[in-house]
């Protein structure tokens, strides 16, 4: 009896993972969630419209989208220790500099900061959860998986309302130095918790891989910023940066394909079509999701005339019901159908969104984050899943890595079109523009997810007791 005891404890998922996993994943999320309270008290103490303070939001997922899949691809290379320890401990610089900020531009280039060292922690997890499944044998964590998207879902609820909280206390600068003790909690957790690795071997395991793909990096971020400072105004005068994103992405499709040790193996994820769509699928749903939570609260501040609190507050049925969402779901093996409901349920809440007007009932906003947080529940844990199951399992930090690329394009794309739609203030009329924008963007995420068969091929899971054990 002891040595099946033994045997069961050997087998199965290292609790000890947990806090660090979870702590590194939710740097992210909570930074993201908090500056939606935070956007126009910023702009009121810098005279800044809400056109400018769009660039606090960019800035960050400028960072980061090209900062996970480089990350994730060291920490394939590397292991998640070193990486997950520089990154945190970049977080907590960044929140000392945000911190004292005496202008926009320095606060942008905190959030720059904020962007690269908030890269590690999901890529570090997703590399800990798969290389766990292959320790144990066991090819399903679903437990696991559902643990960390309901945390991610956790810090996002307690976002707004605790930046509500922190500006009232202290000012908006409060929601930066937020960072500090964050980043100290995760350089003490990852350092006692998380297995020291040596960098993997090449097939022969004769020697190291070293050889870091720089040039392919490069390229992979010239690519990306032209394409999304352009995001950021598109306007025919800066035609010049889609013929340098063009040109960026011919050289890095040119030497992605020529070199032995690729960034991204082209080859590989070309002829992975189900992948491709799920990060097709992942822009989209994004797209909806940040132009919801950013688009929606400061229209709650200045359409509707909440304080800053109180908009952090009103976002709690939200985050709540996308938690009770990922909680009761977490453990069905379906994607496809739970991906079919979200995008119904986006559409739902864009809908909605046109009913608000300047003087709409305390309830009925309530009631329409409620709503919209049945897809947010559903889609974040049904494409992490996805990514999960459908990508390399060699490069499934860098893949990992490149859902939240593609996760940040849309979260740009909605910054830009909350820009554009509001200009100098959020007014009821840009919202109704937003919504019908948003539309869009989820009437697509259907059309694609109702024509992706291979979703029906992902079967999840292993058996019920499995994944029991696997639990956290």
């Amino acid at each position: 009896m002891r040595a099946s005891g033994r045997t069961k404890k050997r087998d199965a998922f290292d609790r000890t993972l947990l806090a660090p996993m979870m702590v590194g994943s939710v740097l992210n999320p909570v930074n993201s969630s908090i500056i939606s309270v935070s956007l126009v008290p910023i702009g009121v103490a810098f005279g800044a419209p809400p056109s400018d303070t769009a660039w606090l939001i960019s800035a960050l997922y400028l960072a980061t989208a090209i900062g996970q899949p480089v990350m994730g691809r060291l920490i394939d290379l590397y292991g998640p220790r070193r990486l997950f320890l520089a990154g945190t401990a970049l977080t907590g610089i960044a929140g000392v500099v945000g911190m004292l900020a005496p202008n926009l531009g320095v606060l942008v280039a905190a959030r720059v900061l904020l962007g690269l060292g908030t890269c590690c922690g999901y890529p570090a997890a997703m590399y800990l959860i798969r290389s766990e499944a292959e320790r144990t044998g066991r090819d399903g964590p679903v437990g696991v998986l559902t643990a960390l998207a309901v945390t991610t879902q956790t810090i996002a609820v307690i976002g707004p309302p605790l930046g509500g909280l922190l500006i009232g206390l202290g000012g908006w600068r409060a929601t930066l130095a937020l960072n500090i003790p964050l980043a100290v909690a995760g350089l003490i957790l990852g350092w006692l918790r998380l297995p020291k690795t040596a960098p993997r071997r090449q097939a022969s395991g004769e020697r190291l891989v070293t050889d870091l793909d720089l040039p392919g990096m490069a390229l992979f971020a010239a690519m990306l910023v032209s394409l999304l400072l352009f995001l950021m105004k598109p306007q025919v005068s800066n035609w010049y940066l889609i013929v340098l994103m063009v040109l960026a992405g011919a050289g890095f499709v040119l030497r992605e394909l020529r070199v032995a040790q690729p960034f991204l193996d082209l080859r590989v994820l070309g002829g992975n079509l189900p992948l491709l769509t799920t990060y097709a699928r992942a822009l989209l749903a994004y797209v909806v999701s940040y132009a919801f939570l950013y688009g929606y609260t400061q229209w709650m501040e200045d359409g509707r005339g909440l304080s800053a609190s109180q908009a952090g507050l009103t976002q709690l049925p939200l985050f709540a019901t996308a938690i009770i969402v990922s909680a009761t779901t977490g453990r069905r093996k379906e994607i496809r159908g739970k991906l079919l409901a979200g995008a119904v349920g986006q559409i739902a809440s864009c809908l909605l969104l046109v009913l608000l007007h300047t003087h709409s009932a305390i309830w009925l906003m309530l009631v329409v984050a409620m709503v919209f947080g049945i897809p947010q529940g559903l889609n974040n844990l049904a494409l992490q899943n996805s990514v999960y199951y459908q990508a390399d399992s060699a490069r499934m930090g860098s893949s990992a890595g490149l859902l939240r690329t593609f996760g940040y394009l849309g979260a740009i794309v909605a910054s830009a079109a909350n820009g554009a739609f509001f200009g100098q203030r959020a007014d009821t009329s840009g919202l109704h523009h937003l919504a019908w924008f948003m539309l869009a963007a989820g009437a697509l995420f259907l059309t694609i997810t109702v024509a992706d068969r291979s979703l029906t091929r992902i079967r999840g899971a292993g058996s019920d007791k499995a994944a029991a054990d696997e639990a956290p």
